[in-house]
């Protein structure tokens, strides 16, 4: 495993200090021999946290199991390895008029981590999470049994190992259903919006009349909020088969500060406003442009410097989200932090079967910070403090430091998740947040 990198995307936590095959850890789990907290599932390190970090034990490289198992070009239903990466899986599907229903902003995450994080995408309005489309998986566990689960079979494991963070035991394999499209082809529409309030009255009609709606916010133009509103559906005339996966640039070397700063993120943001709106026009797109635009730079987080980024995405109910959103934007900048994406979403009603799932009906503002230590902290404990107190939650998969307390408020049901959890399967975020709780109620259980 020598020269491996198994970090979080973000960089801004510590690498995973021991990684194992894949073939050892299968090994040891069959032998019911793993040690409480040694093991956690590690795919292609997408995870902008630490919930792919288990510091005090091993990570798993799963990306050696990358087969796709079988596909029904009938149904579209697809059955393949943990480690198979997304853009496997299109290029496999897309000649036969299919495509994954959920997407996340990346192509380059692994089946495993998908179903592990329950990953959403643009049109969460209408298919919900990756994880209303898993048919059924094959879960290892340290009891050294194998559990195929679904709906009506294991069915406890099955809704806890969809958003569970690969704290249920390892994921072999899944059986995933994907959508029928005409092409891979996008129809786009970008829709030019003054300020917040613009776009909240934007975006239900956009819901109701595209399968994808996302609106990018120029965070530093003050805080009225403005950017676009980028609609699309897949074109009835396109391409069909997968292009090359691969960036077009890249960043070969880690530059010694933050590259992202203000000047930049200020000629940037004025600059991609202009290009993407100033034709309300639709223009078909290339999918990869669409879903997928920051894998076209390879290694772009390097541009974060040596400390690395935070990524904090909240979501709140759609009545306080008026009033919290704008209070989001308007305290990162107060603090001086430019934000280089700043993403707006609505989500749907969709019920993910997940027993604990970060996406649930109201907005979603997703930002990016560079790493400057305490300063960067302090503005993410405030941006989680504004999102609680308007009864939303923050994102445990992209989150790096969250506190006990939020993590709580966010998942009130998280000792459902541990009740499951493999004693020999932890995370350096579950040892920071739901252990301490765990341990807080014990002490005072038996104080009482």
């Amino acid at each position: 495993m020598a020269g491996d990198s198994f970090q979080s995307f973000g960089r801004a936590t510590p690498a995973a200090r021991h990684a194992i095959p894949a073939e050892d850890a299968i090994a040891l789990l069959k032998s019911g021999a793993a040690k409480d907290g040694s093991l956690l599932g590690y795919g292609n390190g997408r995870s902008y946290g630490d919930t792919c970090q288990n510091r005090a034990g091993s990570v798993v490289d799963m990306r050696p199991l990358n087969r796709v198992r079988a596909f029904n070009a009938e149904t579209g239903v697809l059955e393949a390895d943990a480690g198979v990466l997304l853009c496997d899986i299109i290029a496999h599907a897309a000649p036969h008029g299919f495509f994954p229903a959920v997407v996340p902003g990346t192509q380059f995450v692994t089946l495993g981590g998908a179903i592990a994080n329950d990953v959403h995408g643009k049109n969460h309005h209408r298919r919900g999470t990756f994880g209303c489309h898993v048919e059924s998986l094959t879960l290892l566990r340290s009891d050294g049994k194998t559990y195929r689960c679904s709906a009506t079979s294991n069915a406890r494991l099955f809704r806890a190992t969809i958003g569970g963070m690969g704290l249920t035991g390892l994921i072999l394999s899944a059986s995933i259903r994907l959508m029928r499209v005409p092409s891979l082809d996008i129809v786009e529409k970008a829709t030019p919006f003054g300020d917040l309030g613009e776009f909240f009255e934007l975006t239900e009609a956009a819901d109701q009349a595209n399968e994808y709606a996302v609106a990018w916010i120029d965070q530093l133009a003050g805080g009225r909020g403005r950017g676009l509103l980028f609609t699309g559906n897949h074109a009835e005339h396109g391409l069909h088969a997968a292009s090359r996966a691969g960036a077009r640039l890249s960043v070969p070397l880690q530059p010694p500060f933050n590259v992202l700063n203000r000047p930049f993120l200020t000629a940037f943001n004025a600059a991609y406003r202009w290009k993407k709106g100033r034709s309300a026009a639709p223009r078909q797109v290339g999918y990869q442009g669409f879903f997928f635009p920051l894998d076209g730079v390879g290694d772009w987080n390097r541009l974060y410097g040596p400390t690395g980024l935070f990524q904090h995405q909240s979501v709140v109910p759609e009545g306080p989200a008026r009033h919290a959103v704008p209070a989001l934007l308007e305290a990162a900048r107060r603090a001086g932090q430019g934000s280089f994406l700043t993403v707006l979403k609505r989500f749907g009603k969709v019920h993910s079967p997940a027993l604990l799932s970060f996406p649930r009906p109201g907005f979603t503002l997703t930002l990016d910070f560079p790493n400057r230590g305490e300063k960067t902290l302090r503005l993410l404990a405030e941006l989680d403090r504004i999102t609680i107190e308007a009864g939303g939650a923050v994102n445990p998969y992209k989150d790096a430091r969250m506190g006990a307390e939020t993590f709580a408020a966010s998942f009130p049901d998280w000792p459902r998740l541990e009740a499951v959890r493999d004693p020999a399967f932890m995370s350096d975020f579950w040892a920071r947040t739901a252990k301490k709780l765990d341990e807080r109620q014990g002490a005072a259980q038996a104080a009482e």
